[in-house]
């Protein structure tokens, strides 16, 4: 029996195989922030081809939150009523629909990638002055951010719970807090970008003190059932930054704070980092997680071989694979994995030709 195509029980949901969609910027939302029929065909066609959890894009939890001005959000009820027919969609087709709950701090009011400008996107365009943890820019480009006094912070918090409450009330079975990839929280957990030197900075804990409490606030909102999720940057692979053995503490204390699955990507902090690109190159910090801090945890990054997501979960190395790119160049990938494998692989009956 394939490994890859096991159920995945966390809380009251149950993912029929271990293939989740990552979460990737559309950047097609207008201005409002409001999912479109792009959203809408790009999650469904994910569903249809058998991804057990689809998760969408980095969705602010504020309009300030948002990487660009095209992205989505889900800070009012108008968010909520254009959320739901992409959640029933999903799971009428037999995905778990998923949202990841963003907030890009200093990275945000950016131009998206193609647009031939570059950096700070400015008021007059649809743009914002952007916070973060201190009053430095990601990039001399980008806008300079306000720095988050502790009423902002609480506001932060506030803010990701209350988009918790209206996910669930949109139809969506999981959450995922968005920890990585140089946005807010990842900016207070790493010491590349946090220099604060009151509570919300200083040491690992003062530094974690936001991403945990953001998780808290989560998980009380959505209560017991929902499974909630946490995306980080294992590593910035860059010396002084943050590393794998923070990330094995931040994740033992995500559990206890009521996540359920730690979701293991990296770098996004600095510029300069130094990547190791190559298939699966994130696949051991996934691993290390795992093992050490005893959570369940997602692999994610350059998967591309049935063969290799099965050793992943059959070797244990994570619960969960995430794929990007390769969902992106072909939507029926589970069910041509699971024809690979030997699994079922479960076509819809309007495509059953193609089984």
């Amino acid at each position: 029996m394939s490994s890859l195509f096991t159920p995945l029980t966390l809380r009251a949901v149950t993912l029929p195989n271990r293939i989740a969609l990552a979460p990737m910027c559309q950047y097609s939302a207008g201005p409002d922030g409001l999912p479109t029929d792009w959203h809408l065909v790009h999650l469904g066609a994910r569903a249809v081809g058998g991804a057990a959890l689809v998760l969408t894009e980095a969705t602010a939890v504020l309009p300030e939150g948002r990487i660009s001005p095209q992205d989505t959000g889900l800070w009012s009820g108008r968010h909520v009523d254009a959320w739901r027919p992409v959640t029933r969609f999903l799971a009428g087709h037999g995905a778990v629909p998923a949202v990841q709950l963003a907030h890009a701090g200093f990275k945000a009011s950016t131009y998206r990638p193609w647009d031939p400008r570059r950096g700070g996107v400015p008021d007059g365009e649809g743009g914002w002055t952007p916070v973060g943890p201190t009053g430095e820019p990601f990039l001399p480009e980008y806008r300079v951010p306000s720095a988050l006094d502790p009423a902002g912070i609480a506001g932060v918090v506030e803010a990701f719970a209350t988009a918790a409450g209206r996910a669930v009330d949109a139809g969506f079975a999981v959450v995922e807090i968005h920890a990585a990839h140089g946005y807010l929280l990842h900016e207070f957990l790493s010491p590349l970008t946090n220099q604060r030197t009151d509570g919300w900075g200083g040491d690992r804990a003062g530094r974690m003190r936001l991403t945990l409490e953001v998780a808290r606030a989560v998980r009380a909102a959505v209560g017991e059932d929902v499974p909630v999720l946490t995306r980080i940057s294992a590593t910035d692979w860059v010396e002084g930054g943050w590393t794998v053995a923070d990330s094995v503490a931040l994740a033992a204390e995500l559990a206890a704070a009521g996540v359920d699955l730690v979701d293991c990507s990296s770098g996004g902090a600095s510029p300069t980092a130094a990547i190791p690109l190559g298939r699966g190159y994130q696949v051991p910090l996934a691993a290390q997680v795992r093992r050490e801090a005893k959570v369940p945890t997602g692999a994610v990054g350059l998967i591309v071989e049935p063969e290799q997501a099965e050793a992943i979960i059959a070797d244990g190395e994570a619960d969960l694979v995430l794929l990007g790119r390769e969902l992106l160049r072909n939507p029926y990938w589970p069910h041509q994995a699971a024809a690979k494998l030997g699994a079922d692989a479960n076509w819809p009956n309007q495509y059953l030709r193609a089984g």
